[in-house]
């Protein structure tokens, strides 16, 4: 008989609709009933392709035993996905309480929504040191019973814990704190396989982005050295599908070899973006390629028919990790033929003793002569061989925030690659987001699912919507684009912006209240709704000209710099942002009937970040002086005039694009 999950549109509620435990999704009833009948409420957080969450579903969650000691509790189901906010607020605690974290995330608290104790994982029974749910959750029962007041003097000195983190101060932006960061990320960098630290290994793109900043402002061949052998590492492991293309979530092992083999979109279209810009820096095809791959991967497998991109895939095939993915020999053989599978098995390291429980995952670590051709017929065979073999569960949420970095990835690899199937994606995606997931107050819903759009948009949501509209603008100079972007960035302070003591809270004025309002700064899977504000403000003040921006830009660049300071290399996106601040810029304003090709051949071929480029057309020239009223002055005739200024000074207007000065190599 099913619980209340039944009617949730989450899948990872789904998953849970059939347990023995009485779950409630997150709502009021839960806590009146709690507080009605004088229970502890028991709560767990995690997401539907989250392999211990799987785990502790099936030794626990399904167990009757288990659910008999859970009668006690009022029991609540989060997807943390769905409820970034609630995520945020209890992994604070965790963290907190433990000095770790992790999904799946459990936490007991009192009716009024007070945490008392916090961990991740539990396995059914105590077993080598570790506390099993059973005896936990007769401990906590005892206790609420027997000695409540110490479990409410715990989670009031946990309150007072979390109010004092947000006591913020203001730092200096300077690029004193980007070279600090750097050398940070240089002391845990692996020289041999790349990466930050030891295993598990996490790919952390935007960590790669700011060192190739680093690079191309600074000149630091160690920075690009950095990026390049982690990204190449990367993909030659087996993190990288080979077969089907795409990333997994992180490596257990420290060359990248074997993978937690669930795929998620943000990681994918993050990585898209990290190869897209080594291929423009160093010209080498090879990172054409990943990026490609690793887009199409994304069009095939996370693409919704109706527009924005599904949220990943799960590890598990029939309850088994990465059992999607495993080879042996005799499979290859079978599929290819002996000649073909032979020399595909010694290609890509399939061997008879395996590298994975005894099977193999394909991967070309260790050859000096990488397969790049993505149309070799041998994958495509394997990759239709996989699918008939076993089946990948696929999380169907659309998540708003995570759409607008695939609209990031999708809109630069259709400029970079030449490939209009992803600029269509992008823009495909954004026409979803304007249609499906904002309502008719102009506020963006958080989540799609099963036709239905539901959650109040956070941070992430606007400021994130926010950069992929500007990066919507740079590759297609569509004018409408940027004009959305000022009102999301306006509509983003409006709801979120602390003015008070800085930053902006993840959640908005009027959203529903909880222990504490979440400010997240530091960039973890994928950058903080923070530090996107930050790259968003700093990219509009120099589109604009506006001291609306400007100003707004400052106050987050000081807020980011104190909250990076003593620990820049985990704030990498935001350095990134204060990197466009921090370094000489330009402005490039060109007037014309016409886009010129030669503009989007030179952007192409160069990363060109600190270059802001405006296209005044006849048909747009009244949108954009609303947008950027210096631009008024300009005249526009047929054929393209080129104004260049840097630094604040401008030069005579060019009508030879060779002869600008854009010193973008």
């Amino acid at each position: 008989m099913a619980n209340r999950l039944v009617n949730e549109k989450s899948p990872y509620l789904q998953q849970h609709k059939d347990n023995p435990v009485n779950w409630y999704p997150w709502c009021k009833e839960a806590f009146d009933k709690a507080q009605a009948e004088d229970k502890p409420v028991f709560l767990s957080i995690g997401y539907s392709t989250c392999h211990w969450c799987h785990v502790m579903a099936h030794e626990s969650f399904e167990d009757k035993e288990i659910a008999a000691l859970l009668d006690e509790y009022v029991c609540i189901k989060v997807d943390r996905e769905e409820r970034p906010d609630i995520d945020s607020v209890y992994m604070s605690v965790c963290q907190a309480l433990t000095g770790s974290g992790g999904w799946p995330l459990t936490i007991f608290m009192t009716p009024k929504q007070k945490p008392f104790f916090a961990g991740t994982y539990f396995p059914k029974r105590s077993q080598y040191g570790h506390q099993g749910l059973a005896d936990l959750l007769r401990q906590i029962s005892k206790l609420w019973r027997e000695n409540r007041e110490m479990l409410l003097d715990t989670a009031r000195k946990i309150i007072l814990t979390l109010q004092r983190e947000d006591s913020e101060e203001s730092g200096e932006c300077s690029r004193a704190l980007l070279h600090q960061g750097y050398r940070l990320l240089l002391q845990a960098f692996d020289p041999d396989w790349g990466g930050f630290g030891k295993a598990p290994k996490f790919p952390s793109p935007h960590n790669l982005l700011f060192l190739m900043r680093m690079y191309e402002s600074e000149k630091i061949p160690e920075a690009l050295h950095m990026a390049e052998t982690t990204l190449k590492a990367m993909a030659d492991g087996g993190i990288f599908d080979h077969i089907g293309g795409g990333f997994s979530r992180y490596s257990t092992d420290q060359k990248w070899l074997v993978p937690h083999f669930e795929k998620m979109l943000y990681d994918n279209a993050l990585l898209v973006l990290a190869y897209l810009e080594a291929f423009q820096l160093t010209k080498n095809p090879f990172y054409s390629h990943v990026a490609k791959r690793t887009a199409d991967y994304m069009l095939r497998e996370l693409a919704a028919p109706e527009g924005g991109f599904y949220c990943g895939q799960d590890a598990d095939s029939d309850g088994v990790e990465g059992k999607y993915y495993v080879f042996t020999p005799d499979e290859i053989i079978q599929v290819l033929g002996k000649p073909d599978g032979m020399e595909f098995c010694r290609t890509y390291g399939i061997t008879e003793c395996g590298n994975f429980e005894g099977k193999n995952i394909p991967n070309q670590i260790g050859h000096d002569e990488r397969e790049w051709d993505a149309e070799d017929p041998r994958l495509k065979r394997l990759y239709d061989f996989r699918k008939k073999r076993a089946h990948l569960h696929l999380d169907k949420k659309i998540l708003l925030s995570w759409n607008t970095w695939a609209i990031i990835a999708m809109a630069r690899a259709g400029l970079v690659l030449k490939d209009s199937r992803y600029t269509e994606a992008a823009l495909k995606t954004q026409t979803f987001i304007r249609e499906k997931m904002t309502d008719k107050k102009n506020r963006l819903f958080l989540r799609y699912c099963d036709g239905e759009a539901a959650g109040a948009g956070q941070l992430d949501d606007y400021a994130g919507y926010a950069l992929a509209l500007i990066e919507l603008y740079r590759s297609t100079f569509g004018s409408d684009y940027l004009q959305e972007a000022v009102f999301r960035a306006k509509q983003m302070a409006g709801l979120f912006e602390d003015r008070e003591k800085g930053g902006y809270y993840l959640t908005a004025h009027d959203s529903e209240p909880l222990i504490m309002r979440p400010k997240e700064t530091y960039d973890g899977a994928i950058p903080s709704g923070n530090s996107v504000a930050q790259a968003v403000l700093q990219e509009l003040a120099d589109f604009t000209g506006e001291t609306l921006f400007s100003a707004a830009a400052n106050r987050q660049h000081k807020f980011m710099a104190g909250q990076a300071d003593a620990y820049p290399s985990a704030h990498s996106f935001s350095l990134t942002a204060m990197a466009k601040a921090l370094y000489p810029h330009k402005e490039l304003v060109c007037t014309g009937a016409a886009l010129p090709t030669e503009l989007l051949s030179c952007l192409r071929e160069h990363p060109a970040h600190n270059l802001n480029i405006l296209f005044l057309s006849p048909e747009n020239k009244k949108t954009l002086s609303e947008i950027a009223p210096f631009t008024i002055s300009y005249p526009v005739s047929e054929h393209p005039v080129w104004y260049l200024c840097e630094n604040g000074a401008c030069h005579a207007p060019q009508r030879d694009f060779e002869k600008l000065d854009l010193a973008l190599d």
